[in-house]
């Protein structure tokens, strides 16, 4: 049963919900009852477009949580990497987050590692792939060149060093499947977040996509 919208939600939104989708034009998130804009405004807007903490990041991260060549990260919606405390994302040979992705505190997720004989420079990989339904715990690392399936549950402090399938649920350093992951079952619908979702998104939102 969905929550009652209360008069204060509407306020919530009315004042403030406009500078945070001005603010951060890759922000989805349903349009109540995920987080106060007053507090997204406090823990993230002033942060980030007054005092220039992770100024070029076009969504919400925590002003304790760095990000490394934002341009090379491709994301899609229910996704804001290093919206949580401590988390460090460098991006330096891409990242690409699905959508419905969320990334625990503390954790660390890496896609160049330094050259070993010239440690000013960075090494080539792939990029690291992250599908859809996915959530990494807590003081997790993933590292470069990782792809990591839709549905799966990375376990706190694991180290993912090798490609993790759909539906699993994996932990561990090094980070191994353990069991398989039921299917996600949260549903959302298009017309209850904040803004538009642009059309490249609306597959998401269809019944097989979650099948």
């Amino acid at each position: 049963m969905s929550q009652k919208i209360t008069w204060k939600d509407k306020l919530d939104f009315i004042l403030f919900g406009w500078i945070i989708n001005w603010a951060f034009p890759q922000y989805y998130r349903p349009k109540y009852h995920y987080t106060r804009y007053r507090k997204i405004l406090l823990i993230n807007v002033i942060p980030q477009k007054i005092l220039g903490i992770n100024r070029f990041v076009k969504w919400p991260v925590h002003f304790t949580s760095v990000i490394h060549s934002p341009e090379k990260i491709t994301k899609g919606i229910l996704c804001d990497p290093g919206d949580n405390p401590g988390i460090y994302i460098q991006a330096n040979n891409g990242i690409i987050f699905g959508n419905n992705v969320g990334i625990g505190t503390g954790t660390k997720i890496i896609s160049a590692n330094h050259n070993k004989e010239e440690h000013s420079k960075h090494d080539t990989t792939s990029p690291i792939i992250i599908g859809n339904d996915v959530f990494i715990y807590a003081n997790s690392v993933v590292l470069p060149g990782v792809k990591i399936g839709d549905n799966v549950v990375i376990g706190a402090g694991s180290i993912v060093t090798k490609d993790i399938p759909a539906n699993s649920v994996a932990v561990g350093n090094p980070c191994k499947v353990i069991k398989h992951n039921p299917p996600h079952r949260e549903k959302f619908t298009r017309e209850e977040f904040n803004k538009n979702i642009p059309k490249q998104y609306h597959h998401y939102f269809d019944i097989s996509s979650h099948e």
